[in-house]
């Protein structure tokens, strides 16, 4: 910076005129570790635009970047959480304000860069796409986007208005409503940002060289005499195609689950056939009414704070030094352990992929690098990257090869004594303070710890499937299990890029046992004389991500079976184990004479097996199997389409709230994540328990005594949640 550089701070926000080229620089340095878009925040722009229009005949540009790790972190979400219809008036008030700075800087008369030094996400990308141009560091750890969708809100600072007017509705829409958020490189190819920089100096020396060079580059294109939405005419086909496809497009994802999508797509049409503040205005109506509803609550706490929580170690045992996996043995190379093995692999662990020959090892290497392949194909991936991760994965039918191994994960089948057997054989030859974990879903980490000479290295690793895809580990902590071993299975998750849940052990744990109720709650309404397609279709429209007969016949029908068996066989010859309470879901329920039907009657397995609920024909998609309706439809069912939603919720609801009372949760948090990230439950509740939250207490209560007397005694609400609902408490 020059000589006759002057700088001021203005309360969070640094002003620094270069007197030799007239260049001002705008530093966001808001209190804080990183800077959001609140009160103090829009003082100190009004404060900033004021000076700049006060200065302008001695300003040639201005540069907006940032002090901070990233450039703008968005809308302040405690103060979004807590926006009610009582004060919703003046919170837009301030909104208001904000948005007229945007609009006063982008008409200020001289030409203004965003240098996005990191990460420039929600109403950071709002300010940024109210400069004239946008250079953006070119690091891997920078994101570009309008994520407000995954927390139930739109972009409400114009970040909709001008996404449209600057791509075009069609190529806006998904960015918008999906919440995509891109890399720099991918930025750029969609047109978000201009040009990328190599470093912090380039960053601010292309900004500086394109304001001189530049000038008169003052004017926004939808500012521009003539501007037109891209793509968009009214009296187009491909508009009135896109108008007519759009919404059904849209329903097919969310099944009208999640408002937040359909104002989306409502705000970015109307917004294309009006001027750009009459956009603005409509922008604002369907904010207000998403930013003041439960739906926004449940997901703001859940998707923001619970998860911070959980992500920053709540549930990690204080006192421990981080510790970083160098090697991993995965037994087994299916599906789940060559996922185990990928996701660690992209992590930068080298891995020990064990199977009963090196043949079977290898093919579940090869699967490893066709989806590897598909990467690439997608621009995901380059090959230099892809040939690096297989590198790191050794297929191999010996012990022999998992010596050094800090860390071991059992990924065989759901059998007692075959996982006993691996884990003993791997134990032995791994390092000797190595942590050994099994993967199971069900069966007692404690038990399967005395397969161990020293079980309080033993632990928990239950990842969902497919485990390169999803984004949640289930951490369980045997009786023994120790806090440094717990530790390291947390650091180990943390390192592959997933999410961690910690919970104690039982049989089914917290998400096995919670999830069983609902597939078997909708096996056995189709039972009961149900149609299947309802099931089926009302679990989507609820918000679920799958149907419970098709992700019944993904696990295959043969799981929950041998899951009751294994149970019933270690309850008889030891009652008083771990879990011998039991999930009800896991022993007792009506869906298991339809199992039984279905796999021992009938031979329809699921998926693996070429049938189930489902039929999988060879040349067209899967389709509900007609014989469900004729063996079991009856239309004297009496069930309403509410009391099928409600079973499914509510039956999850429920047993979280069991795995509370008995101590399997020990956190709300790890609750509501898990039951999302895990269990695919249906987001816009923020989760089992706050869905229970946002019901009210004694209305759940009161709804779950109705389930009870109608449908079964597993409905029956706990005592400790009439307690609750007694007192006024929430969860």
């Amino acid at each position: 910076m020059s000589s006759s550089t002057t700088e001021n701070a203005v309360e969070g926000i640094r002003y620094a005129l270069d007197g030799a080229d007239g260049i001002v620089t705008l530093t966001l340095d808001m209190p804080g570790s990183a800077n959001v878009m609140n009160a103090a925040y829009g003082a100190a722009m009004g404060a900033a635009v004021d000076r700049l229009e006060r200065e302008r005949d001695s300003v040639r540009g201005v540069i907006i970047t940032s002090a901070k790790k990233t450039f703008f972190a968005g809308g302040d979400l405690t103060v979004l959480i807590g926006v009610t219809e009582d004060n919703v008036e003046e919170f837009l008030a301030g909104l208001d304000a904000i948005k007229a700075q945007f609009r006063r800087l982008e008409q200020l008369g001289v030409p203004v860069v965003a240098a996005l030094n990191g990460s420039a996400l929600g109403g950071g990308w709002e300010l940024a796409l109210a400069c004239h141009r946008r250079i953006c560091l070119d690091a891997d750890h920078v994101r570009i986007g309008l994520p407000e969708v995954t927390l139930g809100l739109l972009p409400g600072a114009g970040g909709v208005t001008r996404m449209v007017r600057l791509l075009g509705v069609a190529a806006a829409l998904p960015l918008l409503a999906e919440g995509r958020q891109l890399r720099p490189a991918q930025a750029l190819r969609a047109g978000l940002v201009h040009e990328l920089a190599a470093d912090h100096d380039d960053l601010l020396a292309r900004a500086r060289a394109w304001l001189l060079e530049h000038p008169d580059a003052a004017v926004q294109p939808w500012d521009q005499p003539g501007h037109t939405v891209p793509g968009f005419r009214i009296d187009d086909p491909d508009t009135r195609q896109l108008l007519v496809a759009a919404p059904a497009v849209l329903h097919k994802k969310t099944r009208g689950a999640v408002p937040a999508p359909e104002k989306i797509l409502s705000a970015a049409v109307e917004g294309a056939l009006v001027d750009f503040d009459t956009a603005l205005a409509i922008e604002r109506r369907y904010f207000r009414e998403l930013v003041t509803s439960q739906v926004a609550k449940n997901m703001i706490g859940t998707f923001w704070f619970q998860l911070n929580e959980v992500k920053s170690g709540r549930s990690r045992p204080a006192g421990v030094e981080r510790r970083l996996t160098r090697k991993l043995g995965v037994l087994g190379a299916g599906m789940m352990g060559a996922g185990i093995a990928q996701v660690s692999a992209q992590a930068g662990i080298d891995v020990v992929l064990k199977d009963v020959s090196e043949q079977v090892a290898a093919k579940g290497k090869d699967g490893i690098a066709a989806r590897l392949d598909r990467r690439v194909e997608q621009g995901k991936l380059d090959a230099r990257q892809r040939d690096e991760v297989l590198a790191r994965i050794h297929p191999t039918g010996s012990d022999a090869d998992l010596a050094g191994c800090d860390l071991v994960i059992e990924a065989v089948f759901e059998d007692r004594d075959l996982k006993g057997r691996v884990l003993s054989a791997a134990e032995a030859t791994a390092l000797p303070d190595a942590v050994i974990a099994s993967n199971t879903s069900t069966l007692p980490i404690t038990g399967l710890a005395a397969a161990v000479p020293a079980p309080d290295r033993f632990v928990g690793l239950h990842f969902f499937s497919p485990a390169h895809r999803m984004p949640l580990v289930e951490i369980i902590r045997g009786e023994r299990t120790s806090d440094a071993t717990l530790a390291r299975a947390f650091d180990y998750v943390t390192q592959i890029g997933k999410t961690p849940i910690v919970v104690n052990d039982a049989r089914g744990f917290y998400t096995s046992r919670t999830f069983a109720t609902y597939i078997t709650e909708g096996i056995a309404m189709v039972a009961e004389g149900v149609h299947p397609a309802l099931v089926e279709n009302v679990a989507r429209k609820a918000g679920m991500a799958v149907g419970p007969l098709a992700v019944c016949d993904e696990v295959t029908l043969t799981l929950p079976l041998k899951i009751r068996q294994q149970t019933l066989a270690d309850l008889a010859d030891a009652p008083d184990s771990a879990g011998s309470t039991g999930p009800r879901g896991l022993t007792d329920h009506p869906a298991f004479d339809v199992l039984e039907l279905m796999v021992t009657e009938l031979g329809r397995p699921g998926r693996s097996g070429g049938a189930g609920f489902y039929d999988y024909p060879a040349d067209g998609p899967k389709r509900l199997w007609p014989g469900l309706v004729e063996r079991f439809t009856r239309p004297e069912a009496g069930v309403s389409e509410q009391d099928v939603r409600d079973r499914l919720l509510y039956a999850q609801a429920l047993e979280t709230l069991r795995c509370l009372d008995e101590g399997v949760l020990t956190s709300v948090s790890d609750a509501n994540v898990g039951s999302i990230l895990g269990l695919g439950y249906a987001p816009w509740t923020g989760g089992t328990v706050q869905f229970v939250n946002s019901v009210g207490l004694a209305e759940f209560v009161d709804r779950a005594d109705y389930l009870a007397d109608t449908y079964g005694e597993r409905f029956r609400p706990p005592a400790s949640l009439r307690e609750r609902a007694a007192r006024g408490e929430r969860f």
